[in-house]
């Protein structure tokens, strides 16, 4: 007993043209022809590979030579119909030539002489020659005669994955015929009636990882299924068993890792990442079945009914499943993760540590601060769920009609950061002694304001922010600051908190005098405004204090005192005393100056750093 059976994608190759799935584009016009009697003389077949260009060209030299024929439906029972069948022995008026073998210009030129001798026993002599590519240039330049005007009896039929390589010359003498992949689809029905024929069942979920294996090549999907039946057991193809001989994820592991992250939850990503090595599956697989899922979910985001439509090709159970994965996460989201993804599989190729690779994408992934603007737009999308989740409190559609980036500030939750007050670290217990930024802060009324607590929903309602919220939005401000100018957010994030918010009026809190007068000289708060107008939609005004950041903001009644300069520091040997250092004594006795230049470099290391300047240099 012969224990070697024919491979499936022999068994089962086309043999006329209603047996040909997925490129009807191609079999209608040639049926046409041959029905209308308008055949070529050459013909370029091209496609990606397995997708049926040489099974094309046996079909046409079959309808050709039929007895019957010309005829787009040969009628399988004459010698030609016979010796051409998808099994039979051949014929000697058809050849079938590998150029990958027999590409250069003395094969040509012998083809060339046996092409002027007529058929043996059939109507047409045809030469398929596949790979045509790889003909060499001078070997076209030798058929380059004889394609162009050949005995009326012989037929060329070119077959190639890469058309743009044949020669023009060639290709301007052949009737093109592009092929296709195979939609996955089409490629399933056309491999569940194969299994039906074998007789073996197979679980239907075992079908789309065959297709994904194949992406659309019938010769592919029919070898990765022929492996599956050499491997089926009494109960046939299981899903267990498909994934475990093809590699692939598993889906149900798929969709956790997608939850977890839609989630922020990090231990459950990195859990199920080690349960993709522990299992043996290769890290980038995981990754490119991940990339392929988010696009799916993309896919599902911005087409809801594409499964109807044929864009998706998945079982119902799971398209329930992606259809709430991509309600719970925005497009902005889902296009991030995908160009992460597609980044870190790129990073993999060829890498020798893919786990750790694949961590720092999963990293990534949780991170969105760690990209650009779509990182902005995944954040915002989040935020704005978390509000639409939590209600319109007031129930006028305020919410919805303040900016967007108030209600993120509004709805961010409360993380420690550098600059929010910690009670375990206290701001040093100095008597608050504001100092004036700008006229226009003077002239509105503040007062105490209370650092508390306050609810998503109660900010929503009431339509303001307080300190709590600025506090929480912070992060974002200051990062909008380095993005301006990298000198004002080292002053900010390293030596302010946010003390009071009081009408259209934010006070800072600096940890020393010479610290706030630095910030209050040049741009600075000019940057800052800038920042919060960006971040917060508003536009306000700039106090500064030194000091408790819970105490109070500068009142309106008095002009706010200024803070007094660090003590001088005793004269140095050299001869230079400290009444050589820039002063920054004011010159009506109300408000400070603003220092500018190499002063308020000098005042920053000297009040912030505990610098001393120790002698100056003679510019000229």
């Amino acid at each position: 007993m012969d224990i070697v059976s024919l491979a499936l994608y022999r068994k089962y190759r086309p043999g006329m043209f209603a047996e040909v799935i997925g490129q009807e584009h191609v079999t209608e016009p040639l049926r046409n022809a041959l029905r209308n009697g308008r055949m070529s003389h050459a013909y370029l077949f091209s496609g990606p590979r397995g997708c049926g260009k040489t099974s094309m060209a046996r079909i046409l030299a079959r309808s050709l030579n039929c007895t019957q024929g010309p005829t787009p439906t040969p009628c399988g029972e004459c010698d030609s119909c016979r010796d051409l069948a998808p099994n039979g022995p051949g014929s000697l008026d058809v050849t079938e030539i590998d150029a990958a073998s027999h590409g250069g210009v003395d094969d040509a030129r012998e083809l060339r002489e046996r092409a002027f001798y007529a058929p043996v026993s059939s109507r047409y002599k045809v030469y398929v020659i596949d790979e045509a590519h790889m003909v060499s240039k001078e070997g076209f330049n030798a058929l380059l005669k004889l394609v162009e005007e050949p005995p009326e009896f012989v037929i060329f039929v070119f077959a190639t994955t890469e058309p743009e390589k044949v020669i023009s010359t060639i290709r301007s003498r052949t009737h093109h015929y592009p092929f296709r992949l195979v939609p996955g689809s089409v490629l399933r029905e056309h491999l569940a009636g194969i299994c039906a024929r074998e007789g073996v069942d197979v679980d239907p979920l075992v079908f789309p990882l065959v297709v994904r294996a194949a992406a659309g090549s019938v010769r592919d999907s029919l070898s990765v299924l022929d492996q599956l039946l050499g491997a089926a057991g009494p109960e046939g193809i299981t899903y267990r068993r498909a994934v475990d001989l093809l590699g692939q994820t598993d889906a149900a592991l798929i969709d956790e890792v997608v939850d977890a992250l839609a989630a922020g939850d990090g231990g459950a990503v990195f859990e199920a990442v080690g349960r993709v090595v522990e299992g043996g599956t290769d890290p980038r697989r995981f990754a490119a079945d991940l990339l392929e899922h988010v696009r799916d979910l993309i896919v599902l985001r911005a087409v809801p009914d594409a499964a109807s439509k044929g864009l998706l090709d998945r079982p119902a159970d799971q398209l329930d499943r992606m259809t709430a994965q991509a309600a719970r996460t925005g497009m902005a989201a889902l296009s991030r993760s995908a160009d992460v993804l597609s980044t870190g599989l790129t990073e993999m190729r060829g890498a020798t540590a893919p786990r750790l690779l694949l961590e720092l994408v999963c990293a990534r992934l949780l991170l969105p601060a760690a990209a650009a603007e779509s990182s902005v737009l995944a954040r915002l999308e989040r935020l704005e769920r978390r509000l639409e989740v939590s209600g319109d409190a007031s129930g006028d559609g305020a919410a919805a009609a303040r900016p967007a980036a108030a209600r993120r500030a509004a709805v961010r939750p409360a993380a420690p950061s550098a600059a929010t007050p910690s009670a375990a670290a206290p701001m040093p217990a100095v008597s608050p002694e504001p100092i004036a930024v700008s006229e226009a802060a003077a002239s509105e009324p503040a007062g105490p304001t209370p650092v508390v607590a306050v609810s998503p929903v109660e900010v929503a309602a009431g339509g303001g922010l307080d300190a709590a919220a600025v506090r929480r939005a912070w992060p974002d401000v200051l990062e909008a600051v380095r993005a301006r100018k990298r000198g004002t957010w080292t002053l900010i994030a390293q030596y302010a908190q946010v003390a009071t918010v009081t009408g259209r009026e934010v006070t800072l809190s600096f940890s020393t005098p010479g610290i706030a007068r630095s910030f209050a000289t040049g741009v600075n708060v000019d940057v800052l405004k800038d920042a919060l107008r960006q971040v917060l939609g508003v536009d306000w005004e700039i106090a500064c204090v030194v000091g408790d950041p819970a105490a109070a903001a500068p009142t309106t009644t008095d002009p706010p005192a200024r803070v007094p300069a660090a003590s001088p520091p005793p004269p140095f040997a050299d001869g230079f005393a400290a009444g050589d250092e820039p002063t920054d004594e004011p010159t009506d006795g109300a408000t400070s100056p603003r220092l500018a230049g190499d002063d308020a470099a000098i005042a920053l290391v000297r009040d912030g750093l505990g610098g001393r300047v120790i002698g100056k240099l003679d510019a000229g």
